[in-house]
């Protein structure tokens, strides 16, 4: 039976959806992993997104609670907000009080990666504020640390992530993810599917 490993992501401007597609290749590329990008529900109207100049999401189903039950491994994208998630991703984590009632997440591994608009906007901060998310859950937190090997220390371009997850820059919002920050994303699907899917084996 399949290894199921959902991306669960929150994109305004696209950035966390271009690391979520790279990370479900990643995962993908795992033999007997089954991988499946999801979105969390927005809760800004549309007229407050227009304003926002936000473009129109991604042709990706959104999940409901219940569905994060399903997966035997969860990857979770934001773009962060004054440091930590945004408040999309936050109000979709404070609807999963029955999973927490019922501990059906509890010992799944799940991983995190991000997006901030500069260097010092919050690329360490936003993962470790969502950890205190997946701890109550009693979820496995997965970092990538250092297996990305050279490409986490690469200190000639500009690349977001760190040893707790994939990451970009948006600076302006006009950047969008480099061809290293994308390997780094392919890696970490590929390293937390291939956890999760020794994680499966182990208790079948």
């Amino acid at each position: 039976m399949a290894t199921k490993v959902y991306v669960v992501y929150y994109s305004m401007y696209g950035h966390v959806s271009r690391l979520a597609e790279e990370i479900k290749k990643g995962a993908a590329s795992v033999e007997g992993v089954e991988a499946k990008l999801w979105q969390v529900p927005e809760t800004l109207s549309e007229e407050v997104l227009g304003k926002m100049s936000a473009p129109p999401k991604a042709d990706v189903p959104v999940i409901t609670p219940d569905e994060l039950a399903e997966a035997d491994g969860l990857i979770f994208g934001f773009p962060t907000r004054f440091g930590m998630m945004s408040a999309q991703f936050k109000a979709f984590l404070d609807a999963t009080g029955g999973l927490w009632r019922t501990q059906q997440l509890a010992g799944k591994p799940a991983g995190i990666f991000y997006s901030t608009g500069s260097q010092g906007g919050g690329q360490e901060t936003t993962a470790l504020t969502a950890i205190t998310q997946l701890t109550h859950h009693g979820m496995i937190f997965v970092p990538i640390g250092y297996t990305f090997g050279p490409g986490m220390f690469e200190m000639e371009e500009v690349k977001g992530g760190s040893p707790y997850g994939a990451g970009t820059y948006a600076g302006d919002g006009m950047r969008q993810p480099s061809e290293l920050e994308l390997a780094q994303a392919f890696h970490q699907g590929k390293y937390i599917a291939g956890i999760a899917k020794k994680l499966k084996g182990s208790s079948d």
